[in-house]
């Protein structure tokens, strides 16, 4: 069998771990595959947990020279999905600390991968605009690990059970992460600026 047809053959009944295998053993095309189903997820999670599209964009690539480097070694036991979305976490959480993030870059425009809805007029698009940007500096406001449940349920529609593993946390706790957060979030939504 040639070599390039062993990299294509399938090694499991599972495509994810396939495309580590393929991965592992040269195949350049299975990290592309990687990246184009997952870069704007990535980069929209950094942006919501930084609140800075050029740091966003900056950790995104930091983050996927770490799924790079790690995809070799991914076994099946989550989602592919789910993996790269607690690679994306624990590298936010390494490289932010518990530094305070700004807010005033979130009124310096809106980043590429939010596309505006052509059927909607002027007025609604700046209302979603404002509504965004409030919300987006609410979020900010949030403990970490609140702010990360809470994008992760609402923002990015994960279930309970991935979220658990995503943050390495029981499911009792993320359901209470996120409803203290939703409530804190509330709170400082209807306080007056």
């Amino acid at each position: 069998m040639s070599v390039s047809k062993a990299i294509s053959a399938p090694i499991s009944s599972n495509p994810a771990v396939d495309l580590a295998q393929r991965h592992r053993y040269g195949d350049e095309s299975a990290f592309e595959e990687v990246y184009q189903r997952h870069s704007a997820m990535v980069f929209n999670l950094c942006l919501r947990l930084c609140g800075e599209p050029s740091r966003a964009q900056d950790l995104s690539q930091e983050v996927f020279l770490r799924i790079f480097k790690g995809l070799g070694r991914f076994r099946g036991r989550s989602a592919l999905g789910t993996w790269v979305y607690r690679v994306t976490v624990n590298h936010c959480r390494s490289r932010l600390g518990r530094r305070r993030i700004l807010t005033q870059s979130l009124n310096s425009g809106t980043p590429q991968s939010y596309l505006e809805d052509p059927a909607r007029g002027p007025e609604d698009h700046l209302l979603a605009n404002d509504c965004g940007r409030s919300v987006a500096r609410a979020l900010l406001e949030l403990p970490r690990c609140f702010r990360e449940a809470v994008v992760l349920r609402d923002l990015e529609g994960l279930a309970y059970e991935e979220i658990s593993e995503v943050l390495g946390v029981r499911i009792g706790t993320v359901r209470s992460r996120i409803a203290r957060g939703r409530d804190r979030l509330r709170v400082a939504l209807e306080t007056p600026r």
